[in-house]
């Protein structure tokens, strides 16, 4: 017989979808709590002992009552830490230990937007097959009958209790004997789930804090503000006249950097400051960085200069995980600011990069001006091609043959990365190279011979 089909509603990064609308309606939410701590009593034998943490939207303490009730009417036990980071809550789901943490978050997406991200107790993000199993359970209309709605309001004290246990282990084990006196740092929690802590740690680490959209309102998370609007940090950076600025997105699993003269510092930037610290220490395993098809050309080639290879994965710090795990190495991220340090974390932590980025600050006594140079971004070019169908680029000889030669042409100087959107009929051409005409002139040639053989109107 042929196993029944479902929709996918997790992705690489958990569920997202708007707040109240399918599957994030209370029912839902609901059959997902009921489902997750059902399979958990199957895998343990034992009552299933589950975290849940969440960001500042405003409809984050719905979404978890309604998490929570679905659990508990499985006989899950609950336990919440109120506003809390992602990676908080997968810190907490190892440490406990809990058999499961539950995030409620969209990271960097609007207030309106809403997720659901689980962790397995080893920090990773839940496997595959229990996905596929709360999705069949959603989809088989399994736990909506189910008459136990009594919603035990969250503990505050207990709360408060996990969120310190978080600040404790950021203390002591990951600062360890860390200190900033006289490091005047400005911080951009995105009015979100990083408002009270990152403040506070860098705080009892010596450091003059200036905290900048620290304020939730329920709607006002990322608006203007956090690691996708990097202005705001600039200019508050210059006017503090800081040595280091740190922004945030909504759940802080990101970092990105401001330098002590203004200058933006991506997740590219971070990972050569941090690689060649560990090379120089001789602790970068493997004279390995990981990261995605959209890092910048130019890390790879100032890599390669000091003989450290870059390794790439689909854009996802879960395919980044898993070549992390796979290859040993001990670094690796984004350019979006989602860096990793496997030994220290399976998740990406922003405290964690912010911590690790002012240690070497600290102990080579340079400012993070003079610490990112040899690192020189290539020009970049992305075209999108609007399409009538998605044939693969192999079976199209004339793209074929342009693609061939324009990676002739630039050599290991240059590269060309081709592929659909997953989500719209787009052709992205992205093409990187050290002359920003050549770049230019190769991605429109490309985008025509494209726009020829599949193109829309």
């Amino acid at each position: 017989m042929k196993p029944k089909t479902h929709k996918k509603l997790f992705g690489t990064d958990g569920m997202r979808a708007r707040a109240g609308e399918f599957p994030l309606d209370p029912e839902t939410v609901r059959v997902i709590g009921a489902s997750l701590a059902e399979h958990l009593q199957e895998q343990t034998g034992s009552r299933p002992r589950i975290v849940i943490g969440r960001d500042t939207r405003e409809s984050g303490p719905s979404i978890e009552a309604a998490l929570t009730a679905g659990a508990q009417s499985v006989g899950a036990a609950v336990e919440s830490a109120g506003v809390i980071t992602t990676p908080g809550v997968a810190f907490l789901a190892r440490s406990l230990p809990a058999d499961a943490g539950v995030v409620i978050s969209a990271s960097h997406n609007p207030f309106y937007d809403n997720g659901i991200k689980i962790f397995a107790p080893s920090g990773r993000k839940l496997d595959d097959a229990t996905e596929r199993r709360i999705e069949a359970d959603i989809a088989e209309g399994r736990f909506r009958s189910s008459e136990a709605r009594t919603e035990v309001p969250p503990d505050r004290a207990a709360a408060a209790s996990l969120r310190e246990k978080y600040l404790e282990y950021l203390r002591h084990e990951v600062a360890h004997e860390l200190t900033l006196r006289d490091l005047q740092i400005v911080i951009d929690c995105a009015n979100g789930a990083a408002c009270e802590l990152a403040p506070q740690l860098f705080n009892d680490l010596g450091a003059c804090v200036t905290a900048i959209h620290n304020r939730p309102d329920g709607r006002n998370i990322n608006l203007g503000c956090g690691s996708l609007h990097i202005e705001g940090l600039q200019q508050r950076v210059a006017a503090e006249r800081a040595n280091l600025g740190v922004a945030f997105d909504g759940d802080a699993d990101r970092a990105l950097f401001v330098d002590e003269a203004g200058n933006f510092v991506d997740g590219d930037a971070t990972m050569w400051v941090l690689g060649n610290y560990l090379q120089s220490r001789g602790e970068l395993e493997q004279q390995l960085i990981v990261s995605t098809v959209m890092t910048n050309l130019g890390l790879e080639v100032a890599l390669r200069a000091r003989d450290i290879r870059l390794a790439r994965t689909d854009v996802g710090d879960k395919y980044v995980l898993d070549e992390l795990l796979r290859s040993q190495a001990v670094l690796g991220g984004e350019q979006s600011g989602h860096i990793i340090f496997p030994r220290i974390s399976l998740a990406g932590d922003g405290i964690i990069t912010a911590i690790n980025l002012v240690r070497v600050m600290r102990e080579l006594g340079k400012p993070l001006s003079q610490l990112v140079l040899g690192f020189t971004r290539f020009p970049q070019v992305l075209l999108n091609v609007r399409v009538r169908e998605k044939i693969p680029f192999e079976s199209l000889p004339p793209v074929q043959a342009k693609a061939h030669q324009i990676e002739q042409e630039l050599g290991d100087r240059g590269r060309l990365l081709l592929r659909y959107s997953g989500t719209e009929p787009l052709a992205r051409v992205m093409i990187e190279g050290e002359d920003k005409q050549q770049v230019q002139g190769s991605a429109e040639k490309l985008a025509a011979v494209i726009k020829a053989e599949i193109g829309s109107d």
